[in-house]
């Protein structure tokens, strides 16, 4: 009944919120981006929340309880730091190129920085691969709702579903962000309590934290550890981390904040609150360490297969140190951060949707050409069509979801924004560019990540990197793809900035 009483009472704060951000939405821009007129405290906030997914609070513990310092270094500092730098890189000329074409998400913004309509129709389709994304969000709020609440897999998905969906869909960006604002402030003071709770176990106990973890193995304190199933060598640990933190900024619901607000003072500030509210949220892997002091690997196996379960060490872990109201309340805020999301997302994948594939087939195929303000209406009624269908679809999915559906996500996301780097890189950084160059190279980065991933091991088993960890083969591909599109953007730059000039002098010439 307590469960069930903080669950009603959190779904009533997030549906006033959703109302309000529906007052706010007057049209199509508004849906997707609204009007910029949100505060650098509430973006900030928003952007951390929406990030922080709930594989922050619950998936990655689990690996650092296994592999130690090595996997901790990828997942904190390693991946944080690429987050935040590529963030800054891209915020503040993305936003001010978008707001000067009036771009509403990254394929429009590709699409119109390159003149291309085509470009954005390709990244249009690539954007598809976020539904995996939110098949998975999906589920895990339901797995967690079934133990909470006690209800059926059905209902759970039916609550989560038409729960946010509904949000989203009166309420677009401005219910998204609002309903955040909730979310990521509850995510905080959870953050906060378990971190606490991991400094005072550590203080209270008589054997050091770093002596009791070398006891156990001595590889969960080695800066590599060999024995790691996806953190064994220097490159997936220290390279692959930094690179996949910056190419992962690169999704939709993520970098398209900046064109949430109208100034780059408001985004250096929410750059700062993010950056400081992220490095919060990341350092929950460290419960990965504190596990070790209270949870036995025998409370890890599942009762139902006999298999060990890395997943379940945040969950035992709050068990073991709270009492049972408290996880209760913790466990509420868990289904907090997996919808704020979840609805990111939703907003993201129905926006581009509509607005990079399904009015650019329109515009295509039809011979009327159409007002911006018709445009704008018929692509909030595609958007919210949108909403429903991929409701309905993730509904039907996750009654009986495939056993690899995880994997396919991340290997789906990464090859995402893989193939978005180039293109944003050289787009941002250089003032003519060429679409052939980069659509080449961000085919390359796509191709490479998912050949890497699926026949890597098969075709280079001389070579000892760990294609199984998606992050490995993504690093990769960013390379293949970003390196050779920013040195040839470069050169594309440099000859029509030359050309300019000498056309300039024989003006001038011709003048006198």
């Amino acid at each position: 009944m307590f469960a069930w009483s903080l669950f009603l009472l959190y779904l009533a704060g997030t549906a006033w919120l959703g109302w309000i951000g529906y007052k706010r939405t007057t049209d199509f821009s508004a849906f997707a981006i609204g009007r910029g007129d949100l505060s650098p405290l509430v973006v900030g906030v928003t952007l951390a929340a929406s990030t922080a997914s709930a594989a922050t609070f619950i998936i990655n513990p689990g690996f650092v309880y296994v592999d130690g310092l090595s996997a901790w270094i990828h997942m904190v500092p390693g991946t944080a730091l690429g987050l935040i730098t590529m963030l800054y890189l891209l915020s503040f000329r993305f936003r001010r190129i978008g707001e000067s074409m009036r771009a509403l998400t990254i394929p429009d913004w590709i699409g119109k920085r390159y003149r291309s309509p085509g470009f954005a129709l390709y990244f249009a389709f690539l954007n598809l691969l976020s539904f995996a994304f939110v098949v998975l969000l999906v589920g895990g709020i339901s797995i967690v709702m079934q133990r909470l609440l006690g209800v059926g897999n059905t209902a759970a998905l039916a609550i989560t579903l038409t729960f946010v969906t509904g949000y989203v869909f009166v309420g677009g960006a401005y219910a998204h962000v609002l309903t955040n604002m909730l979310q990521g402030t509850l995510m905080i003071g959870v953050t906060l309590l378990v971190l606490g709770s991991g400094a005072w176990l550590v203080a209270s106990s008589d054997v050091p934290l770093w002596a009791r973890l070398e006891t156990i193995d001595p590889n969960l304190i080695a800066f590599v550890n060999p024995d790691g199933k996806l953190f064994n060598d220097v490159f997936s640990i220290y390279v692959a981390s930094f690179v996949i933190g910056m190419v992962v900024a690169c999704q939709p619901h993520i970098l398209t904040k900046a064109l949430y607000v109208k100034s780059d003072q408001a985004v250096r500030r929410y750059l700062g609150i993010f950056s400081v509210v992220m490095v919060l949220f990341f350092l929950l892997g460290s419960v990965g360490f504190f596990a070790h002091l209270v949870v036995p690997p025998g409370a890890l196996i599942d009762p139902a297969t006999g298999a060990f379960r890395q997943d379940l060490v945040m969950t035992v872990y709050l068990q073991t140190v709270f009492p049972a109201w408290v996880f209760t309340v913790i466990s509420i805020v868990l289904l907090a951060a997996a919808m704020s999301t979840l609805d990111g997302l939703l907003v993201s994948l129905s926006t581009i949707t509509a607005n990079d594939l399904v009015l650019n087939l329109v515009d295509r195929l039809s011979k009327r050409q159409r007002s911006e303000e018709e445009r704008l209406g018929l692509g909030l009624k595609i958007g919210h069509g949108v909403l429903v269908v991929i409701a309905v679809a993730a509904f039907l999915v996750n009654l009986d979801p495939p056993r690899l559906l995880g994997v396919f996500g991340q290997v789906g996301v990464y090859g995402l924004v893989v193939a978005a780097a180039p293109a944003l890189l050289v787009g941002v950084f250089f003032k003519r560019v060429s679409v052939a160059v980069v659509w080449l190279c961000s085919a390359l980065a796509l191709v490479t990540h998912l050949v890497l991933y699926l026949y890597g091991q098969d075709w280079l088993p001389g070579i000892t990197l760990t294609f199984a960890n998606p992050a490995v083969t993504a690093t990769i591909a960013a390379f293949v793809g970003i390196l050779p599109a920013l040195a040839l953007g470069y050169v594309v730059d440099t000859k029509q900035v030359v050309g300019d000039e000498d056309r300039t002098r024989v003006a001038a010439v011709n003048d006198l």
